[in-house]
């Protein structure tokens, strides 16, 4: 049976009512198959390069600079070994309109409140450029575990990821964001044709099961954003009661919110009745259905302004309160170093300290700063044998952070080893010793199945023992300790290559 033919009638029903005369032109679009998309890492590598290099046939997406249709449908985009040292992000085109709507400046304080399993995130992060901070937050710790792992694969440093509730979150943090954005759960409407399995759902729930929800997840993320912030609302679906109704009814509880016109391509309509947000359907764009609408909040006294944590650490290496409600995972009961970094960690992260160029005198600052590039204004903790660089921010205690910035590694009986997380940085290309192959080695699937492999001789005489990065075309995949003309392959067992 055909998408079509299983789509419940109540909800044809009412997207006859919606569309008119163009319903059958929807209906027919479910016929067709989904589109595959990727969006380039602009943080690793332009989206020019990619899009010259990459074996598949691709074609750029409208609403993003970023972003590219695969024509392929089956085209192998998870398997590539550019998917997995970070250098795409394999997503629904439709699904990164959202992220592209939001105007981030390098510096500012974001929220993606409900971020799993990182689409998007990994979109706001990279347009921070290293600056900043990024709290992505899933409600969900399982489903937050997902985007963990993307957001380090991707590189990003300055982020940390919880699991909380939005009414936490904002007991915590107060009126602390400059952007937030808020892709909130939904009936699903809009990816029937990408999941047919979410139609029972939809049968049993329906999209009056979601709107009192979605109307107090938004309702708690206007409370945390900064007079003169913007916000992002979207769904994937295409009840208005999911939609327009939820920016109308935030609008009049909200005096200081007003709605912004969000530029819209081609193929894109205004919203029902708020011709300033955008809609997408299926037959209009190669994509999925979504909804978005962009509010801004005037000069006004935050309701929640809750920010005395802020005090309690200068930043950055400053002094720092006893915090009785650390944390999860950076608590007080264990050692902790602020700004002080062990002989053994900072040799080993003065080997990032390579010069990309021939100036000796600027290549002897670098190496006197131990984080360098994007990291040089991180601070350095250290809970138990987990040695971390934490972005410059103070962050409340109290509440479930599954990541605060980047774990570099652990330091056991005063030996340092180096972490996934920072082997998939962007700074880790300056590492000093380094195993570099091309895309099309045989040894590349090798290392990612966790395989010990074989050097040839001129890789063997330039490498020395210990640690190696391994590179694939100039971008690190994960770690290697080098003996005996083998690589012992360290590359972390839980993203091997299945």
């Amino acid at each position: 049976m055909s998408v079509s033919e299983r789509l419940p009638l109540e909800f044809i029903a009412r997207m006859r009512r919606q569309l008119g005369e163009e319903t059958e032109d929807f209906l027919a679009s479910y016929e067709r198959e989904a589109c595959l998309g990727i969006r380039i890492n602009t943080g690793k590598i332009s989206a020019g390069e990619a899009m010259e290099k990459l074996p598949f046939a691709l074609r750029p997406v409208p609403w993003t600079s970023n972003g590219f249709y695969v024509e392929a449908p089956d085209a192998p985009v998870s398997r590539h070994p550019w998917y997995y040292a970070g250098l795409y992000y394999i997503q629904e085109p439709s699904a990164m309109l959202p992220a592209s709507l939001l105007p981030i400046v390098p510096g500012e304080r974001v929220l993606d409140l409900c971020a799993a399993p990182g689409g998007k995130a990994t979109e706001l992060v990279s347009r921070l450029q290293g600056s900043g901070l990024l709290v992505a937050n899933d409600v969900s710790a399982s489903r937050a575990k997902a985007l963990v792992k993307n957001l380090a694969v991707w590189g990003a440093a300055n982020v940390c990821v919880t699991a909380e509730t939005p009414e936490r979150l904002c007991e915590a943090f107060g009126c602390f964001f400059d952007k937030i954005l808020v892709d909130a759960p939904c009936s699903g409407e809009g990816m029937f044709r990408k999941d047919s399995s979410l139609i029972p759902s939809w049968m049993e729930k329906g999209p009056e099961a979601y709107a009192p929800l979605q109307k107090e997840i938004l309702s708690w993320a206007v409370r945390m954003l900064k007079p003169g912030g913007l916000l992002l609302y979207s769904t994937c679906t295409f009840s208005e009661e999911e939609d327009e109704a939820i920016i109308a009814d935030a609008l009049e509880r909200f005096p200081e919110l007003t709605l912004v016109p969000v530029k819209k391509t081609d193929g894109a309509v205004p919203g029902r009745g708020l011709e300033a947000c955008v809609r997408l359907y299926p037959h209009r764009v190669e994509g999925e259905g979504h909804f978005a609408a962009l509010l801004h909040k005037h000069a006004a006294e935050c309701l929640n302004k809750n920010e005395p944590w802020e005090s309690e650490r200068n930043i950055p290496g400053g002094k720092r309160k006893k915090n009785r409600n650390a944390p999860s995972g950076r608590n007080e009961g264990s050692r902790e170093n602020t700004g002080q970094i062990p002989d053994e960690v900072r040799a080993f992260l003065n080997r990032f300290r390579r010069s990309q160029n021939t100036d000796g005198a600027a290549d002897e600052k670098k190496k006197d700063d131990a984080t360098g590039n994007a990291l040089e204004t991180f601070r350095y903790e250290q809970i138990g044998e987990q040695c971390l660089l934490v972005p410059p921010f103070a962050l409340p205690g109290g509440l479930r952070y599954l990541r605060t910035g980047v774990r570099i590694g652990s330091l056991k009986r005063g030996r340092f080893e180096p972490s996934q997380e920072l082997a998939m940085l962007p700074e880790a290309s300056c590492f000093d010793t380094i195993l570099n192959l091309e895309k099309e080695d045989e040894r590349v699937v090798r290392y990612l199945k966790g395989e010990t492999l074989s050097l040839k001789a001129e890789e063997a005489d330039r490498l020395k023992e210990g640690w190696v990065l391994v590179c694939v075309d100039g971008h690190g995949l994960g770690w290697g300790k080098y003996a005996n003309g083998n690589l012992k392959n360290k590359y972390y067992p839980g993203w091997r290559l299945q």
